[in-house]
């Protein structure tokens, strides 16, 4: 479970990166400000929890129910939160609006929250 945290906080960081730079370089002239301010959210919020995949494998073994259940709430949330995200943004530049992901991005924060308090009731 360790290399599995730890595969996916690599690839959420190195993706973070790169729809970091696309929005900053290749979108920045093309989509609104208010667009581009939620894709920033969506690319910050996947390299925090990218960060934090890293690191807990260094401090937890993930050997327990609890803990493997603080991994996949934080790898499932950052991909429905951050790419529901993206999947707006993108499709709202072309006037073609997926609403479909709208409902899916409170579902991946929840899981982001739910992942930070597991985490809390482990250690307590």
């Amino acid at each position: 479970m360790k290399e599995t945290i730890l595969a996916f906080g690599a690839l959420y960081g190195g993706l973070a990166v790169i729809f970091g730079a696309f929005g900053a370089h290749a979108l920045k002239k093309k989509m609104s400000e208010d667009l581009l301010k939620s894709f920033e959210t969506g690319v910050k919020y996947q390299m925090y929890h990218a960060l934090v995949l890293l690191i807990l494998p260094q401090l937890i073994t993930f050997q327990s129910g609890l803990e493997k259940t603080i991994g996949w709430c934080f790898i499932i949330g950052v991909f429905l939160f951050s790419f529901s995200i993206y999947g707006l943004c993108l499709t709202s530049m072309s006037g073609n609006k997926w609403r479909f992901l709208g409902p899916i991005t409170p579902l991946g924060g929840l899981l982001l929250v739910a992942g930070w308090l597991v985490l809390l009731f482990s250690v307590i």
